[in-house]
């Protein structure tokens, strides 16, 4: 079996397994949501309910005291007639003489018992029960003398002070009833008090375990998906060594073990991409060489005199040659940084020495378009690879150059502060289009001004300057542009921070 069918096994044990693990275990997102908002709001529907059990109590009770007070209020005031109207019935009877009078006594007495007893089904106090015990004790003690009486109407005199005692124990009985109706009007002022300072209660100390609950589950959330959006953030940078782990719900997590099977195989076509570039590089440079060493040889005139034409021709081959040459490289650097192949060797350079190098291997091509350099360059030492700051240079010029008009100016000057070397170089192109500004150092990209030419770029030359340059500790910045062209600055350490020279 190959590695490749082995690997594809493996994935597809790896996506199988994944599968089974979540039919194991059926979590999903949707349930972890449902179940936040049931345990945030689980809490507010238990304070909500016992405060309305509260409330329903409090309410009861109001309703049934009020109909009660009202009760006894009514009773005390029917009581208190009845007891005057037996009295007047009495007294009648006393002065005029008239048996018969005492009709209305009786049916006054038949009416007294009956809101007695009445009142007696009330839930009354036990104070008020005593002093309806004693008001009805009294009353049927009246009764009886007058009904032992009721033939002798003169007697009667007697019981007429009797009622006096009578209806101030049935005011007696009203006051108490309307002290403990106030009593209980107390009591339910304290209950919807004690009911306001519980939801109060409640209320400050469910909301903050709400919020906290929410903010609890808003992180659990939040977690997977932020490491979802890392891995694809990371995986859109080229980042794909890293393995992606996402946590939480079942099914986030087969999500995330599908993005980390999705790494993989962008890692495997990404090494299958730079071997691809070796290879055809490799295959180019061979012939091309031949090529260029043909077109030098016609144009020193080894094979015979040419004619200015023939001359020109061959100028134009070994120029293009040249550049297909140059771009070759630039695939092969690339391909050697993405394969980690960019080792460096370092040792004391002179940073102007190999500036000048580049430009001796571009000046055909300066000469061609005319170009003036303006250099101010004084010579700076540097810990460095020399060939790799030379390919740097080189990109660097060859940008230049190939951006600026024919008879333009490109302006490089460098200068040193205690720990860093810098180069600055300006061409007299158009400059940088805003849009391209953080993408210009993207391999293979080539921006939005392109010119026109029979060879065309890579879009690696700036990428590979960059790496390269963050790997000696340095960097190159496009610098804002002022006026016109583009302005790059390549800066450098001096010493090695590797070896911590002195």
């Amino acid at each position: 079996m190959t590695a490749r069918a082995e690997a594809a096994r493996q994935e597809s044990g790896s996506g199988t397994g994944s599968m089974l693990r979540m039919r194991r275990h059926p979590q999903s997102f949707l349930k972890l949501i449902l179940l936040g908002f049931a345990l945030v709001g689980l809490p507010l529907i238990i304070a909500l309910i016992n405060n309305a059990l509260s409330i329903d109590r409090l309410a009861d009770h109001s309703r049934k005291a009020v109909y009660q007070a009202a009760q006894i209020a009514h009773s005390s005031r029917a009581l208190a007639d009845e007891i005057a109207t037996m009295e007047r019935a009495v007294r009648q009877t006393h002065i005029l003489g008239d048996t018969s009078l005492l009709e209305g006594y009786f049916r006054a007495h038949n009416k007294f018992e009956s809101t007695a007893a009445s009142l007696f089904e009330l839930s009354l106090h036990a104070e008020q029960e005593q002093l309806l015990t004693q008001l009805q004790s009294s009353e049927a003690s009246i009764f009886q003398k007058v009904s032992a009486l009721k033939q002798s109407p003169e007697q009667l005199r007697n019981l007429i002070d009797s009622f006096v005692l009578l209806r101030d124990s049935a005011r007696t009985f009203a006051t108490v009833g309307y002290a403990l109706i106030e009593r209980e009007v107390d009591e339910m002022q304290d209950m919807a008090g004690y009911a306001r300072f519980t939801v109060g209660w409640q209320l400050l100390a469910l909301i903050p375990f709400a919020i906290l609950l929410a903010f609890a589950f808003s992180v659990r959330i939040a977690r997977p998906i932020r490491q979802i959006d890392e891995a694809i953030r990371n995986m859109g940078q080229g980042e794909l060594s890293k393995v992606i782990r996402v946590g939480g719900p079942q099914d986030l997590v087969y999500f995330g073990e599908r993005l980390d099977w999705m790494r993989r195989r962008l890692l495997k076509l990404e090494e299958q991409k730079t071997r691809f570039l070796q290879h055809v590089s490799h295959e180019l440079k061979t012939p091309l060489t031949a090529m260029r060493e043909g077109a030098d040889l016609l144009a020193e005139g080894v094979v015979g005199e040419l004619t200015e034409e023939q001359q020109r021709i061959a100028r134009i081959l070994h120029s293009n040659s040249v550049q297909l040459q140059r771009r070759i490289e630039d695939l092969l650097n690339y391909s050697a940084l993405q394969a980690e192949k960019a080792a460096l060797v370092k040792q004391k350079a002179n940073l102007t020495k190999v500036l000048d190098a580049v430009l001796q291997d571009q000046n055909l091509i300066i000469m061609s378009k005319g170009l003036r350099m303006e250099l101010s360059c004084p010579e700076i030492m540097i810990d460095c690879d020399e060939q790799k700051i030379k390919i740097i240079l080189d990109n660097l010029l060859s940008n230049a150059v190939k951006f600026s008009p024919p008879g333009g100016c490109i302006r490089i000057w460098t200068s040193k502060t205690a720990e860093l070397a810098q180069l600055d170089i300006v061409d007299a192109g158009a400059g940088v289009d805003e849009a391209d500004r953080e993408k210009i150092f993207e391999p293979f990209y080539q921006g939005r001004r392109v010119l026109d030419s029979h060879v065309r770029g890579t879009g690696l030359g700036l990428s590979i300057a960059r790496e390269y340059a963050l790997a000696h500790g340095g960097n190159i910045e496009l610098v804002p542009r002022i006026a016109v062209g583009a302005h790059f600055r390549l800066t450098l350490p001096l010493r090695d921070p590797d070896e911590g020279h002195e």
